[in-house]
């Protein structure tokens, strides 16, 4: 597929426009700059042809700030693998230094370059756009992204310079969720897996702002691999930013097929990993936990089996979910990590035949039937698993009423020990008969 990359100085509307041609708000807009940092894909469809659409950070050169610098390395690296760019500018602000600097590197990658200036909503605002002539980059097209006007003429003139796709229309991909609280190495993870510096790495909490997905293939499996912000108490939440990066986090266990918990081990599981751990389990998502930055653990022989039962307890009852001991640094068992997810969406998508339940688990209830209650004997009839993206099961029985909780944990426990749900959360119903 084609790839348009949205570049441009800090605060012009890149990712009011990202979000406006991809018809979703995936990408954060904020009046602060420099919100952007890593490159942010999306799809966009225009008059039957459809392209990769990449936000990116706003290009400063020679600052000493150590995200700009990593921006700044982002937003080349976009370059380089677009078919076409977007030049954005603000007509408000008029041609600054640092659009001259974007002009500059723009000149070099001898790729088609739109400009695009932002923020003409009115006929002074146009008249106001031919200043930027002055940049030599042709002509320019006017619009205002926050509104959509002008972007028709833009995409117009966009899809005429790109390549023809061949490439068949793909299926939605199974998405693998990386979450845990800040600084627990989730990036540092996909960037191990992909091995390449797709994500902005530093050791401030909280460098990742986005949720951003990127498509990976390993065991001949193919998925996408979702990158998320990380999340900490409400309490500890101050800045409009931060809120914003973590409901997209939780949005995105939400909208994913498995979550990989990642946490620090030097710092143990704690309460709010615990609460991440709840929130995918509590929408019913595959589980698997990673314990980051075990190469900075002080070990013995011992010490896995203990950290792994002291884990267990703190996750009861749902305790069958696989808990890896990885480093991203060292790509200690990063991809036994993806392998055992992979293991965990297969077991998610599983489909029992009913025959099969029936004639494994009748057997096993007859010989140890529910519990009577108030002196009135439950016979479970027959079971059937529901079409539900997820493992559900319906147990069909005379009294669905008095079948109490231990008794649904003992009926889980068998169709995990028959059927091999491991990671999977499993939901039971009792069906009058």
């Amino acid at each position: 597929m084609s790839i348009v990359a949205i570049v441009g100085r800090p605060n012009v509307g890149k990712s009011t426009l990202f979000n406006r041609l991809i018809q979703r708000r995936e990408a954060i807009v904020d009046a602060v700059s420099g919100v952007t940092r890593d490159r942010h894909y999306g799809k966009c469809d225009w008059n039957g042809k459809e392209f990769t659409l990449i936000d990116t950070g706003g290009y400063v050169k020679g600052s000493d700030d150590v995200f700009e610098a990593e921006i700044d390395k982002q937003v080349e690296l976009a370059i380089d693998e677009a078919d076409a760019i977007i030049f954005m500018v603000d007509v408000e602000a008029g041609i600054t230094g640092m659009d001259e600097d974007v002009a500059n590197l723009l000149r070099k990658a001898h790729k088609p370059v739109f400009l695009a200036v932002n923020k003409c909503d009115n006929n002074k605002r146009r008249e106001d756009a031919v200043e930027f002539y002055n940049l030599g980059l042709g002509d320019y097209y006017t619009l205002a992204s926050i509104s959509g006007s002008g972007t028709g003429e833009l995409l117009d003139a966009i899809v005429e310079v790109l390549p023809e796709s061949d490439e068949e229309e793909i299926s939605e991909l199974p998405r693998f969720a990386v979450v845990g609280r800040p600084n627990a190495g989730k990036s540092s993870l996909i960037n191990a897996l992909i091995g390449e510096e797709r994500y902005i790495v530093t050791d401030v909490a909280g460098t990742t702002r986005d949720s951003i997905d990127t498509r990976y293939n390993r065991f001949g499996f193919e998925f996408n691999l979702v990158d998320t912000a990380g999340i900490r108490r409400k309490s500890k939440v101050r800045e409009d930013l931060e809120f914003y990066s973590v409901m997209r986090s939780i949005r995105a266990i939400e909208h994913c097929d498995v979550c990989l918990i990642v946490f620090d081990a030097t710092r143990g599981f704690d309460g709010q990993v615990q609460n991440i751990f709840w929130l995918a389990e509590r929408n019913r998502k595959g589980v698997v936990i990673l314990a980051n930055k075990w190469d900075l653990v002080e070990k013995d022989t011992k010490t896995m089996k203990t950290v792994e039962a002291d884990i267990r307890k703190q996750i009861e009852p749902f305790t069958d979910v696989p808990i890896l001991f990885i480093s991203a640094l060292t790509k200690q068992r990063i991809y036994k990590a993806i392998e055992t997810a992979v293991t965990v969406y297969k077991n998610r998508s599983k489909r029992i035949k009913t025959s099969k339940l029936n004639d494994i688990l009748l057997p096993i209830i007859k010989r140890t039937p529910p519990p009577a209650y108030k002196g009135k004997f439950v016979k479970i009839k027959f079971i059937t698993q529901l079409p539900t993206p997820q493992p559900q099961f319906a147990f069909f029985c005379n009294l669905p009423q008095y079948i109490r909780d231990p008794y649904k944990r003992f009926l889980e426990n068998q169709l995990r020990e028959h059927f091999d749900f491991h990671g999977v959360p499993i939901t039971t119903y009792m069906r009058k008969k």
